[in-house]
């Protein structure tokens, strides 16, 4: 939606890494791939645009926006786009405990870390908070969205 309605440039990371072959070897456990981020990095070059992945805070930006998510609907939702229950489980645990959000902050600074609360949001409605952080309408929010309690 963003593509198409601002006609920004969009990257799906995890697609990438998977036809290009930007990773290291396959985690059997929890049948994925391990990213090769140097590679990633290397492949995308002086790149302009989005990239959607929650690997994306790894890579250069000018700010980075962590969607974020109700842990258990995330695990809901995870769960039904085929994604394994050990996974869908792990992933509802890091949101918890706001893993990518602390990784981001960490990495980027308060200052150019956003969050969306997507839990109750539709595509368009999400995809219209990103254009504002694109646009710089927006302030940044690193740690307004709590989910500890699903803990």
């Amino acid at each position: 939606m963003l593509a198409e309605d601002r006609g920004v440039p969009v990257v799906h990371l995890n697609d990438l890494i998977r036809e290009e072959g930007l990773y290291t070897e396959r985690d059997e456990e929890r049948d994925s791939l391990v990213a090769d981020l140097d590679a990633v990095a290397e492949h995308l070059g002086e790149w302009t645009g989005v990239v959607d992945s929650h690997l994306a805070h790894y890579l250069d930006a000018d700010r980075v926006a962590v969607l974020r998510c109700r842990p258990d609907v995330l695990e809901r939702r995870l769960v039904e786009r085929g994604e394994g229950e050990a996974s869908a489980r792990e992933n509802r645990e890091s949101e918890a405990l706001d893993v990518i959000l602390g990784e981001a902050v960490e990495r980027f600074g308060e200052d150019q870390v956003y969050e969306i609360d997507t839990t109750d949001r539709d595509p368009e409605a999400v995809a219209t908070e990103l254009g504002r952080v694109l646009d710089g309408d927006r302030e940044p929010s690193a740690g307004e969205v709590d989910f500890v309690e699903y803990l």
